[in-house]
């Protein structure tokens, strides 16, 4: 028997609590402005301020200061250019939260692999949650409404927000699917194969399109960089576990199907869901044409939606169960957040924030290589695979979403694993921690993990 060191979690904990009171219930008809866990949020950017302070030493690297703060740039000059000066504040201070503040004080949390998995399984964990609520409120009929039936999963965030239980659970399982491919532990990917297998309903009676894609994306990516021929094996399982369930059973498959077709739909009788989407992305793409280096400002779009879109754009969508009264929710973005930031951030924008996402997916790819090659085996393939997976997500979801909601927390909380993986130090932070030394020091017994 392996005895392992003891290991402190004081420095993560904020990070686990942010994560922790997502599972709470949203009150009905909350909508807007600052949540628990933004509140939660400062706390740790706070708390990190003042470890910094007090311990007097240089917060991050170099690299690790122009990746982050390259959009501070873009954020700055849009919110400077806006007609509502008090919205653009607000815009900029949300920004800096999600992209800057809260991904570098996550980056400054986390100490090593085994703190980087304790953060991964915490999004497990409350994905698991909030699937099981989910699945529960399409089972028994009290979801949010979808095509006349109270079936739509939306978990403890409420018919508000339709896209929090989606990104939860989904994030969840591109964690399980990253721990279950990595060789850490026999009982690890034991444990993170049942969950990411158990996770798969919730996400497909979320019935979120975007969600669906950018998982396929980013756990297909994962099972390829974990190698070929397991890649031929998972794939083909998991063709025949679809076949069974959906073909086979029968599970769902009229509404999966016709919620899939309705993505190319856009032409005789399409869901008007895809021709507000479409009529949305025209409008910020028209905003950018009018002033394309810095666009229309920070919370710029709801303003100039209506001068720009077309006639086709419906009043809202519609809300209503899950314990929400039929209401109109106006449709105040784009739900595209690269057209999202070229319309109110324009070029300048646009380009600063991808290129701070594509160095962190360029520095996040070579920690892959990098960990190969570690002597003593590797140990670290899993977190390099989780934080190659999550980015991968965010990146393609949100072609199909923005920011905005509960869940927006835990996009930061996320990004700010990759950023840990990306750009920690691999001389201190990065390096491979004691007891996992010491479980590559002992040969794995069959079935021992």
């Amino acid at each position: 028997m392996i005895r392992l060191p003891a290991r402190d979690i004081s420095s993560v904990v904020l990070v686990l609590v942010v994560i922790a009171i997502l599972a709470l219930p949203v009150p009905p008809g909350a909508s807007g402005g600052a949540t628990a866990a933004d509140a939660v949020c400062g706390v740790l950017v706070l708390w990190c301020g003042i470890r910094l302070v007090r311990e007097r030493r240089r917060p991050l690297s170099r690299t690790a200061a122009l990746v982050l703060g390259l959009p501070v740039v873009g954020f700055a000059l849009a919110a400077a250019g806006t007609t509502a000066p008090e919205s653009g504040l607000l815009g900029l201070v949300r920004y800096l939260q999600i992209f800057v503040l809260v991904p570098a004080a996550v980056l400054l949390s986390v100490r090593g692999r085994p703190d980087f998995r304790l953060v991964a399984w915490a999004f497990v964990g409350l994905a698991l949650w909030q699937g099981a609520v989910g699945v529960h409120q399409y089972v028994t009929g009290t979801g949010a409404s979808y095509a006349g039936e109270d079936i739509r999963a939306v978990g403890t965030f409420g018919a508000s927000d339709v896209m929090g239980m989606a990104t939860t659970v989904a994030l969840g399982l591109v964690c399980a699917v990253g721990l279950a491919l990595g060789p850490h532990t026999a009982g690890q990917r034991a444990a993170a194969t049942l969950c990411a297998v158990a996770l798969s309903l919730p996400l497909a009676v979320s019935f979120s399109r975007g969600a669906w894609i950018a998982t396929a994306a980013a756990c297909g990516l994962q099972v390829v960089l974990a190698g070929l021929r397991r890649a031929v094996t998972v794939f083909s399982a998991v063709a025949a576990l679809s076949v069974l369930v959906v073909g086979g059973l029968g599970i769902g498959s009229t509404v999966l199907n016709e919620r899939m077709n309705s993505i190319t739909k856009v032409t005789e009788t399409p869901d008007q869901s895809v021709t507000d989407r479409y009529t949305m992305w025209t409008a910020a793409v028209d905003m950018w044409r009018d002033r394309p280096l810095t666009g229309v400002g920070l919370k710029g779009f709801p303003e100039y939606r209506d001068t720009h879109a077309s006639l086709a754009l419906s009043s809202g969508s519609d809300i209503a169960g899950a314990g929400t009264l039929y209401r109109k929710q106006p449709l105040l973005s784009p739900h595209n957040m690269y057209l999202l930031v070229l319309g109110e951030q324009g070029l300048i924008g646009l380009l600063t924030l991808v290129g701070s996402w594509l160095a962190l997916l360029t520095c996040a790819a070579r920690g892959l290589v990098r960990v190969r090659r570690e002597p003593s085996g590797p140990h670290g393939l899993d977190c390099a695979l989780v934080a190659c997976g999550v980015l991968v997500w965010v990146l393609v979801d949100f072609t199909y979403a923005d920011i905005g909601g509960p869940s927006t927390a835990l996009t930061a909380v996320a990004l700010g694993l990759v950023a840990w993986w990306a750009l920690a130090d691999t001389t201190s932070s990065g390096r491979a921690s004691a007891e996992e030394r010491a479980v590559a020091a002992v040969p794995e017994r069959a079935g021992t993990p």
